[in-house]
């Protein structure tokens, strides 16, 4: 699950990265039709970078992608800096969904049947879904099952990413006609790159924050949302009665 999971942050990162690798500039003006696209784009990558959380949406509908148990259809996390998330992921080729909630060092996931038979295979997926059915998977960071899942609810490892491009597509932004996008008005900032076409949707007004981006062409087809900048993730966490230690799943994969 590790490794899947780092495959999941890898999607994330690379939509949103997909024309946020830009030099930072100060900026110079707080009307974002004053501004140039590069200045827009490098204003949302900062604002990105120093937010203390953010809510993401990701949808993935690029070819392959449906028909994959392994890589997410769709995610919607809140997650900080502080290592706190809460959200979901579902995934493709009927593999079910699971929900996420980390506070800290702690991790709880509750999966549906559909992705315990899908990550375990034969009569022992049966068995193990109907065994941990509508409870959560208890355990922490240091649990080799649990932390590739909880690495994708790291906010400092995402932006660290998102930060390590390179400047270089950030020449090619051309900037549209303000436009609105979820009762939000909006600057969408246009790249192409291999085939491969990436809109930005950046807020018209100061501070300039990215809100959505989408990246299609080339096979791919995948759309970002931004949202709740430096919101508080919501703090609850399940009760032990609606919990398994990681210990227990282990034990039952061991024995099976």
């Amino acid at each position: 699950m590790a490794g899947r999971a780092a495959n999941r942050r890898a999607l994330i990162c690379a939509a949103a990265g997909a024309a946020l690798a830009l030099s930072l500039a100060p900026a110079v003006a707080d009307d974002g039709s004053d501004l140039s696209a590069q200045q827009l784009a490098q204003q949302a990558k900062k604002n990105l970078l120093d937010a203390e959380s953010v809510h993401l949406k990701l949808t993935d509908r690029s070819a392959g992608s449906a028909a994959s148990r392994t890589q997410p259809t769709s995610m919607d996390l809140a997650l900080d800096r502080d290592g706190n998330c809460v959200g979901t992921m579902r995934m493709g080729g009927k593999g079910g969904s699971v929900e996420l909630i980390k506070r800290g060092k702690e991790v709880w996931m509750k999966p549906d049947s559909a992705f315990w038979k899908s990550q375990v295979p034969g009569p022992q997926g049966d068995a193990v879904a109907e065994l941990f059915k509508n409870r959560y998977i208890h355990g922490s960071t240091k649990d080799v099952m649990l932390k590739g899942l909880a690495d994708t609810c790291d906010l400092t490892s995402f932006q660290k990413q998102v930060d390590s491009g390179t400047s270089s597509e950030g020449k090619s932004l051309k900037k549209g006609a303000e436009t609105t996008r979820d009762g939000t008005k909006v600057i969408p900032l246009t790249t192409t790159k291999d085939g491969r076409k990436a809109v930005l949707y950046v807020t018209s007004k100061s501070p300039h924050r990215l809100v959505g981006a989408t990246q299609k062409g080339g096979g791919t087809d995948t759309a970002l949302t931004f949202t709740d900048y430096d919101k508080p993730v919501p703090s609850a966490t399940p009760s032990p009665s609606e919990t398994v230690d990681i210990g227990k799943l282990q034990q039952e994969l061991q024995n099976a």
